[in-house]
């Protein structure tokens, strides 16, 4: 593969290399910067406020008792939960949008964010499940949404427009299922549905933060490995065949990979729609670089969600505002200001 002057090739396991723009890589740091300043931040809000320093030194060890029970007990795994939820969400939607080759490609938009809902409601209203429960039926939801939504696209191949048609259908039937569900739930069980459903960062502990740590690690790699096939991809079937990548079995494990980075994402802190939407297309025109932009929108994803937990708990205090209405609230903006553009283009 050449290497432009203005790239950095970065090595990979197993002899395979990752070209990095300059530009691009600039913006990463800038982004893990400001990942730092918002966790470090957010730490430090609550009906408790530590200064930044103290979270700081608290991260560090030198923390008064106090201090390292609130950063490190309570405060510390809800703010991984949100950076590994926000760059597991950046990377499925930046995955899902190169392979459909439409900025509408997103898991909101394709129905496994709502089979990953209707898989957790199952457990919650018919089962009465606890929460370990509840994210396993979230996980199978979204993956037998995943599978059915290939498969109703599939035909000889698979279609960009005609996968997000049949994603958008397949939405509309599971939302329906997911409103029949809440009519036959009683009130607690209602009650708590619907705050899964929000999506939300409130309550989570070490015990979301180690199986999506585990997740991220497995599936991050291997996602940046086919980046180089991704990008081919991106150009069309028939030039990604010309240069001997295998279309077919890229698409699906890079498809599978992304499914499972959702469900994951949605099993630790429900549904936070439009993360996974707006975090690609925020970082392509950061780095103006062509391509998926991979590691780019993953940052972007965990920035997003941060400032979009600190921004809820600084305006209606701590666990007052579920996450996912911000995210919903400012993404809902988002795209119809990308639906006006792709409208004037004449791409949609």
């Amino acid at each position: 593969m050449t290497v432009t002057a203005k790239a950095r090739p970065v090595r990979l396991p197993g002899g395979m290399s990752l070209r990095i723009e300059r530009r691009a890589l600039a913006v990463g740091g800038l982004l893990v910067l400001a990942a730092f300043v918002m966790a470090v931040l957010l730490i430090g809000t609550g009906d408790f406020d530590i200064a930044p320093w103290d979270v700081v030194q608290t991260l560090l060890g030198n923390g008064t008792p106090a201090d390292d029970f609130i950063v490190n007990d309570l405060r510390l795994p809800r703010v991984l939960v949100a950076l590994l939820v926000g760059a597991a969400l950046g990377m499925a939607g930046a995955v899902f949008q190169s392979v459909t080759r439409n900025p509408l490609g997103s898991p909101d938009l394709l129905g496994f964010s709502y089979g990953s809902a209707v898989g957790a409601l199952v457990v919650i209203i018919l089962l009465n499940g606890s929460a370990t429960e509840v994210a396993a039926g979230a996980l199978l939801g979204g993956l037998l949404a995943g599978a059915a939504v290939y498969l109703l696209a599939y035909k000889q191949g698979i279609h960009g427009y005609r996968l997000v048609l049949v994603g958008i259908g397949a939405s509309a039937m599971l939302v329906a299922v997911i409103q029949y569900l809440i009519t036959k739930a009683q009130l607690v069980e209602a009650s708590r549905a619907m705050v899964w459903l929000t999506g939300s960062l409130a309550g989570r502990d070490w015990a979301q933060v180690w199986p999506l740590l585990l997740t991220c690690a497995v599936l991050f790699p291997l996602v940046l490995g086919q980046s180089r096939a991704l990008r081919m991809i991106e150009m069309g079937d028939d030039a990604a065949y010309a240069v001997g990548v295998r279309v077919e079995r890229t698409r699906m494990l890079l498809m599978l990979a992304a499914i499972l980075l959702t469900t994951a994402a949605s099993a630790a802190a429900g549904p936070i729609s439009f993360v996974a939407l707006a975090a690609p297309q925020l970082a392509r025109r950061l780095t103006r670089s062509p391509g998926a932009n991979l590691l780019t929108a993953a940052l972007m994803g965990s920035v997003v969600l941060l400032l979009s937990d600190w921004a809820s708990q600084r305006a209606f205090g701590a666990d007052q505002l579920p996450v996912g209405v911000v995210t919903g609230l400012v993404g809902g903006v988002y795209l119809l200001w990308l639906l006006v553009t792709e409208r004037k283009a004449g791409r949609i």
